[in-house]
């Protein structure tokens, strides 16, 4: 069936972009711990086109796998390739989830140090301006700001 040789060509690509991602979510590791903002930015572009390509095969997948007769209103889609017997597809299908789920771990690990880094400068920030003593409010997405003579508190 060429759908099935398809869908497992796009299943050992995403096996293998996702092993690179994880070794670019390594270096961005090491560079946030360095604080190597240039190896960085070039880790951040090519992550983002490496995502960009990843997002793209999973609707090529999924396109893939409505034309073997999946209907994404059933549920998972690793459920309709099990239940096919299709065990080499499943097989590819569960390395590249845990590929992802690691590549996902990763990357929220590094989203907090960047979260931490970005505080630590705005306290840096703050002291550099003499404006420590200033009151913080939290704002909607959890980050301190802090309250100035230009800060709204509220409106009618």
């Amino acid at each position: 069936m060429a759908a099935i040789d398809e869908l497992k060509e796009l299943l050992l690509q995403d096996v293998q972009q996702l092993a690179v991602l994880t070794d670019i979510l390594d270096k961005e590791k090491a560079c946030l711990s360095a604080s190597d903002v240039r190896a960085l930015q070039a880790l951040t572009a090519e992550k983002n086109q490496l995502l960009a390509q990843i997002r793209e095969r999973a609707k090529q997948k999924i396109h893939t796998l409505v034309a073997m007769g999946y209907k994404p209103e059933s549920g998972a889609p690793s459920r309709f390739i099990q239940s096919a017997g299709l065990t080499e597809l499943f097989d590819l299908w569960k390395r590249a989830d845990e590929q992802m789920r690691k590549c996902q771990a990763l990357n929220q690990h590094n989203g907090r140090v960047m979260g931490h880094l970005q505080k630590r400068l705005s306290r840096l920030t703050d002291i550099f301006r003499g404006a420590t003593g200033q009151q913080k409010l939290y704002g909607q997405q959890g980050q301190q700001t802090s309250v100035s003579s230009r800060t709204i508190l509220a409106s009618a």
